[in-house]
């Protein structure tokens, strides 16, 4: 029986099998890793079957998805191709910055390939995940990635000249590192760890939802928070005068020029 094949079996694998069991998703599901003793807790978790070898695996597959660091993608690639196995003719790659263009020459036809960057928030089915296809992708395959993403959260569709920004903006990292900043900061002038935990997660996720649902522009909130002599306006004047608006640009540049590194391996 054919099944959607990982091969790796890490976090990003682990969080994408748990989000779709969590969303009623039956299909099989196999997984392969160098390391097989990284997998039986996805197994007993996930309902996975474990591949015992790398040609078996991909033999399986009806959609092959590469799930290693970029930096092992090309040794991956080539070792299907010297394998002897028949690869799919649907590929997809969770890869950072490693381009279509490079998919295409470590591992030619018959694979036709797609990039997804899904969020670990996938695990509850919440998380973004941005998709790019090559051009020769039939309309029926591209379907069915954006089915699977879509199992487990939001899907957005992108050329891949903006896979580098989205894939350093859209990773749940920065809430994690708002979140601990600020709950810090609170700390600092008086909370407890636990309220300022709440506080700060509150601030955060609060405003995000209300963003969301309200229909009114980022704008129209900002400027209805900074009331002149509050509390907020002092607050965010603060923090610009102080550079966050520089910081956050600065990570997120360095974030792109880290695809674009992982492009060069």
């Amino acid at each position: 029986m054919k099944a959607t094949v990982f091969l790796g079996g890490g976090r990003i694998t682990g969080a994408l099998c748990a989000g779709l069991r969590l969303a009623g998703d039956r299909r099989k599901i196999v997984v392969y890793d160098r390391h097989p003793e990284k997998v039986p807790a996805m197994r007993r978790e996930s309902r996975v079957e474990i591949a015992r070898d790398l040609k078996s695996a991909v033999e399986r597959a009806e959609m092959l998805i590469v799930a290693v660091r970029p930096a092992s993608v090309q040794e991956v690639l080539r070792e299907i191709a010297s394998c002897g196995a028949k690869p799919p003719r649907l590929g997809v790659s969770l890869a950072a910055g490693i381009p279509l263009a490079n998919l295409r020459k470590w591992l030619g036809a018959p694979v036709r390939w797609a990039r997804a960057m899904p969020s670990p928030v996938c695990r509850i089915g919440r998380g973004l995940t941005p998709v790019t296809f090559d051009r020769g992708v039939a309309n029926r395959d591209r379907v069915h990635v954006r089915e699977l993403f879509e199992r487990v959260g939001p899907v957005l569709d992108l050329p891949e000249s903006q896979f580098d920004a989205i894939t350093a903006t859209h990773s749940s990292t920065h809430g994690y590192h708002a979140l601990a900043a600020l709950a810090k900061a609170a700390q600092e002038v008086g909370l407890d760890r636990k309220t300022a935990l709440v506080a700060a997660s509150h601030a955060l996720a609060d405003g995000i939802h209300y963003w969301r649902e309200s229909g009114l522009s980022l704008d129209e909130l900002l400027h209805e928070a900074a009331t002149p002599g509050g509390i907020a306006a002092a607050t965010m004047a603060a923090m610009d005068k102080a550079g966050y608006s520089r910081a956050v640009a600065k990570g997120i540049r360095a974030g792109v020029e880290q695809c674009r590194r992982n492009a060069k391996k």
